[in-house]
């Protein structure tokens, strides 16, 4: 677990209003009793999550494919080629969702803006050489050609909720 203690609260927070404000059938299918907190949610997406990432095409029309996450303080990270077509959706329309699903197990919904954490024109994001540092312990440093052939995005999301309909089962090693 790599949050801090204020960046747990936050997701906390989020965790509850995105709920508290979600529609009533939602909430019939996710209650107390079959969500994470914070804290147990950060224990459970640890390493690389399989992403299904949504973005939307210059003409409206939705667009999904996958991605490698990493949950890192709170909120997902994701890269992909410089060229491909969601990393040019992404910097012209930064709204995104994204979902990481494990069988009925566990399903992570989210949406919210992205941010791009290494622009190849301009300055990167502040926490880059932390974020990058633990990219290439997880990948290898030559895994890729960090400053030209992919692009990492950080979605700070507006709206996140969790369904685990067996949080035990989740939180057991």
């Amino acid at each position: 677990m790599r949050e801090t203690p204020e960046e747990l609260r936050e997701l906390q927070a989020l965790l509850d209003a995105s709920l508290t404000r979600s529609t009533a059938h939602l909430r019939s299918i996710i209650n107390a009793e079959q969500t994470l907190t914070a804290e147990q949610l950060t224990q459970v997406l640890s390493g690389m999550c399989t992403l299904a990432l949504s973005t939307v095409t210059a003409t409206g029309e939705p667009r999904i494919s996958g991605a490698d996450g990493h949950f890192l303080n709170g909120r997902w990270l994701f890269g992909t080629a410089r060229d491909a077509a969601k990393a040019r959706h992404l910097a012209a329309r930064p709204a995104a969702s994204v979902a990481h699903m494990r069988g009925e197990d566990l399903g992570v919904f989210t949406h919210g803006t992205v941010e791009i954490l290494n622009p190849r024109d301009g300055e990167a994001a502040a926490d880059w050489p932390e974020l990058v540092a633990y990219l290439k312990e997880f990948y290898g440093a030559d895994g890729f050609d960090w400053d030209n052939e992919v692009v990492y995005f950080r979605l700070r999301p507006h709206w996140m909720t969790v369904f685990a309909p067996d949080p035990a089962k989740l939180l057991t090693d």
